[in-house]
């Protein structure tokens, strides 16, 4: 039976609410659902200060990544993505988004509406999974 590997991003709510960003378990990654945190705890806004779709899905994204390469995987690893959105409007641009980071994988993925996430501000939050080659 292969171990649990398990990585943080630093994140408010990992200690808070006892999780962790990501756990490998044998050639799996999953990543837990990942909001537009910046290092200081803040967060994410574009460079007018505001709380846009496309820089929150771009933080999100960055944060993924970060923790599949830590566990030992890439973006061409990932097989599953799912983005939660509050408003409709928004998913043009963080499709968008979406394809920079997983479009060379081509995941299934998973685009829904959301009444609410963890900070209101919070206009996305994504998660992945990841499958490493034997």
């Amino acid at each position: 039976m292969s171990e649990r590997t398990r990585t943080s991003s630093g994140s408010p709510f990992e200690e808070q609410f006892g999780f962790c960003r990501a756990v490998r378990h044998g050639n799996r990654i999953v990543v837990a659902g990942t909001g537009p945190v910046e290092p200081d705890g803040s967060t994410t806004r574009d460079l007018t200060g505001v709380g846009d779709a496309a820089a929150q899905a771009e933080r999100c994204c960055a944060i993924i990544i970060a923790a599949i390469e830590e566990l030992g995987g890439s973006a061409k690893d990932v097989v599953r993505t799912r983005m939660l959105l509050t408003d409709f409007a928004d998913q043009e641009a963080v499709g968008e988004v979406h394809a920079r980071y997983f479009g060379e994988a081509r995941p299934a993925a998973t685009m829904a509406g959301v009444a609410w996430l963890c900070r209101a501000e919070w206009k996305v939050e994504i998660e992945a999974e990841a499958i490493l080659p034997d």
